[in-house]
């Protein structure tokens, strides 16, 4: 399983539009996308619900994972979005 740890930028953290670019990107892949913030439960990366959930805020650090062909492609396009200000 692949992962990325990020820390997010954008001022109002992963939210609203943040947070849709995020999982409609997320939604895309084949396979299971999950993120949590550090050190926490991992939700699915593909449920605006579940993501706005987190409440995942500007500095704060998530932990993106997928696993599948092409996971690594995908983190690195989740992880520009999560930490694009």
């Amino acid at each position: 399983m692949a992962e990325r740890k990020v820390s997010v930028e954008a001022e109002v953290g992963l939210h609203a539009r943040p947070a849709a670019t995020f999982v409609q990107t997320a939604a895309k892949a084949p396979f299971d996308v999950s993120i949590a913030k550090a050190g926490g439960r991992p939700v699915s990366a593909k449920s605006i619900l579940s993501v706005l959930a987190l409440d995942v805020r500007q500095g704060e650090a998530i932990v993106i994972s997928a696993d599948g062909e092409g996971a690594e492609e995908l983190l690195d396009r989740l992880a520009e979005i999560a930490s694009t200000v």
